[in-house]
């Protein structure tokens, strides 16, 4: 099973800017890299599952291209992201 709601909300609440933000490239990030790393589980399980795989792939590419919007626009904020998610070592 996917993110539920209560955890989709968590994620939103713990990376926005502001109280009504939902579309910050942060929180995308970060529901993105949530569903990426379900994903990941789900292939330790499934690994013919290759219609899935194509989607991780996909996800994986969207958030390359958030991160490198962020990077270019507030290089301060995507720093702190990508601690926060452990995205990089």
């Amino acid at each position: 099973m996917t993110i539920t709601a209560a955890q989709k909300a968590q994620i939103v609440t713990d990376y926005q800017r502001a109280q009504s933000d939902t579309g910050s490239p942060e929180v995308q990030v970060a529901l993105i890299t949530a569903r990426i790393v379900y994903l990941t589980a789900h292939f330790k399980d499934h690994a013919k599952d290759h219609h899935s795989r194509r989607g991780l792939l996909r996800l994986v590419s969207r958030r390359r291209k958030l991160l490198d919007y962020l990077k270019r626009t507030n290089e301060a904020s995507y720093r702190t992201l990508i601690q926060r998610l452990e995205i990089r070592k």
